[in-house]
């Protein structure tokens, strides 16, 4: 089995703030764009567009509908789904060959395809549901952080962060060192609340997810009242020139 380089003291990982992500999977088709040309492509569909499609996707989005709670109104949460990470991930030391391994210098989980059999144990390991499997190419596949894009020295530094990060319109996803107490993302992971996910299972998970904030619910009759009455148009009552716009725009 595969053991685990020392502690790092960096930890590249991802803050999501569950609070602003609309659900739009602006970060799933851009993970996907930029991976199946990068060090894990291809990243191959089977039958997309039939009845049952499958296909390798590193970044998944899933929406709930959540009932009210207390002050909490019922709405609707979209949590994305990657690889966290892990600092003790299990997917490494369950894996008999050495391709999946943990970055000493940053902390990144990757998989060495030219090593990998497919035997599937470190998939059978995650209890993040983070791995994928590729029926074509016999492999396992997963979230790189972008590694190829983020140390890419032929890009703008602006853009050396995970093509998800890139891609969310709303800015729900970020990107740095939570290794590092000072760094900007960790001061939003303390002024937020954020939150590791399933801590109690040991694995230490870098990624961080911001909860919703509080929302306002409205009147407890207002889904009940009644729609307000609609007043009568009559064109007469306008002036001339309003008159003749009525009629130009409703023919």
């Amino acid at each position: 089995m595969t053991s685990l380089p020392p502690p790092s003291t960096r930890k590249l990982g991802l803050v999501i703030d569950l609070d602003t992500c609309v659900g739009c999977h602006a970060c799933a088709v851009a993970c996907k764009e930029w991976n199946a040309g990068g060090v894990a492509g291809p990243l191959v569909d089977e039958d997309p567009y039939g009845a049952q499609p499958m296909g390798v996707w590193f970044n998944r989005v899933h929406s709930y509908e959540l009932d009210a709670l207390d002050d909490q109104p019922a709405m609707t949460l979209h949590f994305p789904r990657s690889c966290l990470h892990c600092d003790t991930p299990a997917c490494v030391t369950v894996c008999p060959t050495g391709a999946s391994y943990k970055r000493a210098e940053d902390g990144i989980v990757l998989v060495d395809e030219d090593k990998c059999i497919g035997c599937k144990l470190c998939s059978w390991a995650c209890p993040y549901g983070a791995r994928e499997y590729s029926q074509v190419d016999g492999v396992m596949k997963k979230c790189t952080l972008c590694v190829d894009r983020i140390y890419n020295e032929h890009i703008p530094e602006a853009q050396r962060q995970p093509a998800c990060v890139q891609a969310c319109p709303t800015r729900a996803r970020h990107f740095g060192d939570l290794g590092d107490e000072d760094s900007a993302i960790s001061q939003l992971v303390r002024e937020r609340g954020g939150v590791p996910l399933l801590p109690e299972l040991g694995y230490a998970p870098v990624n961080r997810y911001l909860p919703p904030r509080a929302r306002r619910a409205g009147p407890a009759d207002e889904a009940t009242a009644p729609a307000p009455k609609e007043e009568a148009f009559d064109p007469k009552q306008l002036n001339p020139l309003l008159r003749w716009l009525d009629r130009a725009l409703s023919r």
